[in-house]
C-alpha cells in the first residue's frame, strides 16, 4: 500500500514509517522540519518538506494512489500553545482539514490522526474513558479537539477516521533538546548533563506513560483492520511523577538523592490522566508489551549511544 506519512522526520512519524516500510509498504513522509530532522526519515521512503499550515498548500501535495494518510504533524506541546496560539490552531486543526478535504478530492479511503489526552482537560475520574466529555484546558486541547470535530464531518463523506488520543509517548529517537515536551525526555536530559533535574508541577502528578513500539503497532493494526472512530492510546497504567523519576535514576545508575527542583506547573497542565484501553484493546485485539522499568532502560541506552558512551 502506499502511505503518506505526515510528521514523519518527527519522533513517532519516524518510527512508524519505519514500521511500515518494514512490512512492505510503500511511504512517501511529508514534514515541513520545523521540529523533524531530516535524518530521522527512512533511507527507504520518499521525502517531500513541505508546510501543512500554509493555505495554498494542496496544489503541492504528492499526486499518489495512496490508501492511507497517517497525520503526525503538528505542535505538540501544550506549554508552547500558549506562547502562539494562533500558530497551535493552524497546525493541528486547519492542516487536519486541509488534508482530510484534499483526501476526499482524491478519494483516499482512510485517515489515521495523532490526536491527544489534552482533549481531556482535567478529569477527576481515572482511568478515562473515550465516553468521557472533552473540556480541554490548553489551546492545545482545543486544537487537537477541533481537529477530532472536524474529521467527523470529514467521515460522512466516505473517509474512513481513526483518531488515537495519545498519551504521554516515550522511547528512542525523543528530541532530548526539547524542553517544553515529553516529560521522559525533558527528565533524561537534565540527568544525562548531571543537571538539577527541573520539575514543573507536583511530584504526585499521574501519567501515562507508553513506549513508542506499542504505539505504532497500534497505527499498524488501525490500517489493517480498518477499523474507525477515536481510542485511548495508553498504557493503561498511571505512574506517579515521583516513581518515574525514581525508575530514571535507577535506569541512569544514579543516587536517588539526585538533586530536584520543583518549580510552578505550566499554564494548562493536567494533574492526573491515565488511559482506559479497553476499546482499542477490543477493536484491535492489541495490548502494550513493553513495561516501563523495560522502556526506559532501552532509552536510556540510546540516548547514551548518542553521546558516545558518555556516562
Amino acid at each position: 500500500m502506499q502511505i503518506l506519512v505526515t510528521g514523519g522526520a518527527g519522533f513517532i512519524g519516524s518510527h512508524l514509517s519505519r514500521r511500515l516500510i518494514s512490512k512492505g509498504h510503500q511511504v512517501t513522509v511529508l514534514d515541513n522540519l520545523s521540529t523533524g530532522v531530516r535524518e530521522n526519515v527512512p533511507a527507504e521512503a520518499d521525502f517531500i518538506e513541505l508546510d501543512l499550515t500554509k493555505p495554498d498548500v494542496l496544489a503541492d501535495l504528492p499526486d499518489k494512489p495512496f490508501g492511507a494518510i497517517c497525520h503526525l504533524a503538528g505542535q505538540s506541546s501544550g506549554e508552547k500553545s500558549f506562547e502562539d496560539p494562533l500558530y497551535d490552531l493552524q497546525a493541528n486543526a486547519q492542516s487536519t482539514l486541509q488534508l482530510a478535504t484534499w483526501a476526499i478530492s482524491k478519494s483516499i479511503p482512510a485517515f489515521l490522526y495523532a490526536s491527544s489526552m489534552g482533549v481531556y482537560g482535567q478529569v477527576e475520574r481515572q482511568p478515562v474513558s473515550e465516553s468521557t466529555a472533552p473540556q480541554p484546558i490548553s489551546y492545545y486541547g482545543v486544537s487537537k479537539r477541533s481537529a477530532e470535530l472536524l474529521l467527523e464531518v470529514a467521515a460522512q463523506q466516505n473517509l474512513l477516521v481513526v483518531a488515537f488520543r495519545m498519551f504521554n509517548v516515550y522511547g528512542p529517537g525523543q528530541n532530548l533538546s526539547n524542553m517544553k515536551q515529553g516529560m521522559v525526555s525533558i527528565y533524561l536530559a537534565y540527568l544525562l548533563k548531571r543537571q538539577p533535574l527541573i520539575v514543573k508541577g507536583s511530584l504526585e502528578r499521574i501519567r501515562d506513560l507508553i513506549y513508542v513500539d506499542d504505539v505504532v503497532e497500534a497505527w499498524e493494526l488501525a490500517l489493517d483492520r480498518q477499523v474507525q472512530g477515536i481510542f485511548n492510546l495508553g498504557s493503561g497504567t498511571g505512574t506517579s511523577v515521583r516513581s518515574l523519576i525514581s525508575q530514571l535514576l535507577s535506569a541512569c545508575g544514579l543516587s536517588h538523592d539526585y538533586p530536584i527542583e520543583q518549580v510552578d506547573n505550566t499554564r494548562g497542565d493536567q494533574f492526573a490522566m491515565t488511559a482506559d484501553i479497553d476499546l482499542l484493546s477490543r477493536a484491535l485485539d492489541w495490548q502494550p508489551k513493553i513495561s516501563l522499568t523495560e522502556g526506559l532502560d532501552k532509552m536510556v541506552a540510546w540516548a547514551r549511544a548518542q553521546q558516545g558512551g558518555a556516562r
